[in-house]
């Protein structure tokens, strides 16, 4: 992913200098891989290129990727716990639905327009079919990690399918909204049917935080 959309919700805790090494080994051949793809395309660029332009092994390469797809998607597991954390620390009386629309509409305007690889990354991935693949199976995976952190902050029965509804549509309302002229208003309006939803759900007494 370009570096410019790469976000981070937390500030990181100090690392020492074998993690801050491995960091930048990642960070070197994740780049080197995205600079490759976008130039040549994806299945035109082999695992060996990519190891000799970032200056690394295959077996190091391999170390911090397992897969070749894995080298587009770098940052899905900060991705993933930025969107868990914008669960678990709303501010008090802040519905789930609402606190997932201000982390979409916030990652939405950091990526808009900030990296002129920005567009030429989503063309890549939606062009590419392994990687279309690659992409729905962390999409799923996300969806199962939303949706149990969205169950343990309402207290709803473990299970619940409506948990996991939320959960899929609110990762499903960005992705839904590229292919309109106002993406942002689009995002809203989605979760603003989320957000209905829910608190209507949720009015039965089974939350133990109240409105969420």
């Amino acid at each position: 992913m370009p570096e410019a959309i790469r976000q981070s919700d937390d500030t990181p805790a100090p690392v020492g200098r074998r993690e801050r090494k491995k960091a930048a080994t990642r960070q070197a051949i994740a780049d080197a891989a995205l600079r490759l793809f976008l130039e040549r395309g994806y299945d035109d660029v082999g695992i060996r290129e990519i190891a000799d332009a970032a200056d690394v092994s295959t077996t190091t390469l391999f170390k911090h990727f397992p897969v070749k797809e894995a080298l587009v998607f770098d940052q899905e597991s900060d991705l993933e716990s930025g969107l868990l954390a914008a669960v678990r620390e709303r501010a008090p009386g802040r519905s789930i639905p609402d606190a997932l629309r201000e982390h979409a509409l916030r990652h939405r305007r950091a990526g808009a327009g900030s990296d002129p690889r920005f567009t030429a990354f989503l063309e890549l991935v939606n062009s590419t079919p392994a990687l279309r693949d690659y992409h729905q199976a962390m999409w799923l995976r996300h969806t199962a990690a939303l949706a149990q952190v969205i169950t343990e902050e309402s207290g709803r029965p473990a299970g619940d399918p409506a948990c996991t509804a939320l959960a899929h549509f609110a990762l499903e309302a960005p992705h839904a909204a590229r292919a309109h002229d106002d993406p942002q208003e689009v995002i809203t309006r989605a979760f603003d049917l989320l957000d209905s939803g829910w608190r209507n759900l949720t009015r039965d007494g089974n939350d133990r935080t109240g409105p969420v």
